[in-house]
């Protein structure tokens, strides 16, 4: 029987990273891009033509909201860390939560403009970003109708040729 030290710390346990797999990848890609979706963008708002979702609607319970919604955040930084991504990225990832967080503690001008920074979809983008350099499907390929100055549209990511 397996102790807890073993199931927190072991091969398949909660603090250990995952090897990097497609389906692996796949399914928590998935999965993060459904949260963040919750979290920032899930609502359409007709008055002022934009999308908010669960986190800035959050902040509107004093404290217990602000500590749910960052803690939302802080899985996706977790997920991100489980799957590999370098420290770079997960400072840049620490850093949107900051100010997320930074914006968040402001009572009235703070929900306003929560709504407007959208940290989780912005994580997540750079974890599909990293995902995509490690899969190696980052590179460009440069044929004769595309110039070194001509954007090239790869899905969901437009680049600059190189």
């Amino acid at each position: 029987m397996p102790t807890i030290q073993d199931m927190m710390f072991g091969q398949k346990g909660f603090f250990t990273k995952q090897e990097p797999s497609a389906e692996s990848d796949a399914a928590a890609i998935a999965r993060l891009d459904r949260l963040s979706i919750i979290l920032d963008s899930a609502i359409r708002v007709p008055i002022i033509g934009t999308r908010i979702g669960l986190d800035p609607i959050l902040n509107f319970v004093p404290v217990a909201g602000v500590v749910v919604a960052k803690s939302l955040t802080a899985y996706i930084i977790w997920e991100a860390h489980r799957l590999g991504v370098p420290k770079r990225v997960l400072g840049r990832m620490l850093a949107n939560l900051g100010i997320d967080f930074g914006i968040s503690i402001v009572p009235l001008a703070g929900w306003v403009g929560d709504a407007f920074f959208r940290a989780n979809l912005r994580n997540v983008a750079l974890l599909k970003a990293h995902l995509h350099e490690r899969s190696g499907t980052h590179r460009v390929k440069e044929t004769a109708a595309h110039h070194a100055s001509t954007p090239i549209i790869d899905g969901e990511w437009v680049r600059n040729a190189r």
